[in-house]
């Protein structure tokens, strides 16, 4: 029998291990304005050091040529063994209620407090959907277990609206008679928004429909009898099946056009987010191309005069002295990686321009084929530090906002050898289709071709996948009929 144990055992791997302030400079590079802003105005608060500069303040450069001759003696003396750092957090709550009280113009006043509390009382919160049903089954008249089946129905709703689950798997689950909860399903459906509670797209637009009074309409019956023929846009089909015209048909789909497929949609979280580009490209009155990094987002920061002052003056305890002096350290950090990041970014930018002139200058249809590796070489980071700095960034042109990553796109090369991007392939495609004549849409097959009249060879399959990507459908599903 053999013995059971613990063993030391030795053994060699290899890892990589980031400093915390590389974390930090990589964090940093990678942010975009708005959420660099963020993470500087936290840094502000948890580090007393450093100040944000008025508007009309020095540049960061100017005052950091000033710090330097006080500072290059202190960071010589520097040393992390400090253990508490309580005392120098006191004087700093005590100097800012000073820095406070001496610099406030007037009092807060009971009128002030009062405005403060009407605005916070002012903002509103969007309802949810759940929140939403759940008001209107509380008002409805009914038995408290069906009651109970409604508020189980609508945490069963997916974000479009929709009943996916089967009203006796629901009855199983919450052990509630099938009866009661199919009874509750059709009460459900009554809910605003029209159409909530079906099971599908099909289930919901003729819900919507029968309860405008419209379920014995045309559109009612092309939706339970003839769906997948309207899917696939077969009107011929849809008007011979129902024996009406084409005319009718299409004023038909007119009015299912009107219903809302995805009735939850609208309580949906906006998730729009702000796009800031951190950088424009534009042309000045002498015609020459200009970067203007964009600032107005970040705040510009120094390291505090009074507190230079204070330890300039040499009162300080070592405990106090060691913890401002970590500070600064800290805070020059920033300020460094802060000025590493716009540079960086303005180094891409320009050789972005240089290398997309012709789409500055033109437009999509000239953007080229371009690696981040080309830049980066270029640049003289690594392909990695490119990929970082673009992440999550904007770039205003001439021709629209873009993310930085849409110009580094891989391509083809045409008949005359020059090279051509994806994107401007698919701008291409795009505008073919807009011409079309919709009673006789262009095939894949023929797109291929007249991309090859332009000297661009490509697979169909590739036509049907960039199709695809821009959204646009089949050529079935394209065709229109007067």
């Amino acid at each position: 029998m053999s013995s059971q144990g613990f063993q030391q055992v030795q053994k060699q791997t290899q890892s990589l291990v980031l400093a915390p302030q590389l974390r930090n400079s990589l964090k940093i590079l990678q942010a975009p304005a708005m959420e660099l802003r963020t993470s500087i105005l936290e840094e502000l608060q948890a580090n007393p050091l450093l100040e944000e500069l008025p508007i009309d303040g020095i540049s960061i450069e100017e005052q950091r040529e000033s710090i330097n001759e006080n500072e290059r003696d202190a960071d010589t003396e520097l040393d992390f063994n400090a253990e508490d750092y309580s005392v120098l957090e006191r004087m700093s709550e005590d100097m800012r209620e000073q820095f406070s009280q001496e610099n406030s113009g007037k009092s807060y006043t009971s009128e002030d407090e009062e405005r403060r509390e009407h605005f916070m009382n002012s903002l509103t919160e969007s309802v949810s959907l759940q929140q939403h049903l759940i008001e209107q089954a509380e008002m409805t008249d009914c038995s408290d277990q069906e009651r109970d089946a409604l508020l189980y129905l609508i945490g069963s709703l997916d974000d479009h609206g929709y009943l996916t689950e089967t009203v006796s798997n629901i009855a199983l689950t919450s052990r509630i008679p099938y009866g009661v909860v199919q009874k509750a399903s059709q009460t459900l459906k009554t809910f605003d928004p029209a159409g909530i509670g079906t099971k599908d797209l099909q289930d919901c637009l003729v819900t919507q429909l029968e309860l405008k009074g419209r379920g014995t309409s045309l559109a009612a019956r092309i939706l339970r009898d003839h769906f997948q023929l309207l899917v696939r846009r077969r009107i011929p089909d849809i008007s011979r099946k129902t024996g009406t015209t084409t005319d009718d048909v299409q004023d038909a789909i007119i009015e299912i056009g009107t219903l809302e497929p995805a009735p939850g949609k609208r309580f949906a979280p906006d998730s729009n987010t702000v796009i800031e580009p951190d950088v424009t490209v534009y042309k000045d009155e002498y015609d020459e191309w200009r970067i203007e990094l964009n600032n107005d987002y970040i705040p510009r920061l120094r390291i505090s005069n009074t507190y230079k002052e204070l330890l300039a003056r040499g009162t300080l305890n070592k405990q106090e002295k060691d913890f401002m002096l970590e500070r600064m350290r800290s805070g020059k950090f920033l300020i460094n990686s802060i000025e590493q990041r716009q540079q960086t970014i303005e180094r891409i930018t320009r050789e972005i321009l240089q290398f997309q002139s012709e789409f500055f200058d033109e437009g999509v249809s000239k953007l080229r084929p371009l690696t981040m590796n080309t830049i980066a070489q270029n640049v003289g980071v690594h392909e990695t530090t490119v990929s970082r700095a673009i992440a999550n960034k904007y770039i205003r042109t001439p021709h629209g906002v873009f993310p930085f990553k849409y110009f580094f796109t891989p391509g083809f090369t045409s008949a005359n050898g020059e090279s051509v991007s994806n994107k401007t392939i698919k701008d291409m495609i795009s505008h073919i289709i807009e011409q079309e004549n919709p009673a006789k849409p262009h095939s894949d097959q023929n797109i291929v071709n007249l991309l090859k009249e332009k000297e661009i060879k490509i697979a169909r399959r590739t036509v049907a996948k960039y199709r695809e990507e821009l959204g646009i459908l089949p050529t079935n599903l394209r065709r229109r009929y007067d």
